[in-house]
């Protein structure tokens, strides 16, 4: 059985040709003379004075501060609960997260000045380590 090889090459074609096109000299008195004819059908003209006219209203709209309010759809956040268990002992998140800001309150300092919060729980040690803003760190024992 032999196998047969084709020409993998590329073919070559040759060079296309384009109709040349002479320019016309219009005066400005025959353009205006001769009335232009649309090619266009009259759905597409309408649609277009359409398009204008709404254009023309929403400008208005937004020149006189009337415009409609978009309705935005607030995305559910999913509800999570976390529990540490160890050696019988638990203790929820929400409680880790009321602990450390009992803390940073007692250090002088207020609750809104938490921008974040990262928790580091070691159970073996019975303690809540936490970073807050980046920067400030300590630890709570549950």
């Amino acid at each position: 059985m032999a196998i047969k090889k084709g020409n993998t090459g590329i073919k070559k074609t040759g060079a296309v040709k384009t109709p040349s096109v002479k320019a016309e000299t219009v005066n400005a008195e025959t353009a205006k003379a001769e009335p232009v004819k649309s090619s266009a059908p009259e759905k597409v003209v309408e649609m277009l004075k359409e398009k204008k006219a709404a254009a023309k209203a929403t400008s208005e709209k937004k020149a006189t501060g009337k415009t409609t309010a978009k309705k935005t759809v607030a995305k559910k956040e999913m509800k999570v609960k976390a529990v540490v268990e160890y050696y019988g002992k638990q203790v929820e998140e929400k409680d880790m997260i009321a602990s450390v800001k009992k803390a940073w309150t007692k250090s002088g300092r207020k609750v809104g000045d938490i921008k974040s919060m990262e928790l580091y729980i070691k159970p073996e040690e019975a303690a809540v380590y936490y970073v807050i803003n980046g920067t400030d760190t300590g630890a709570v024992a549950f």
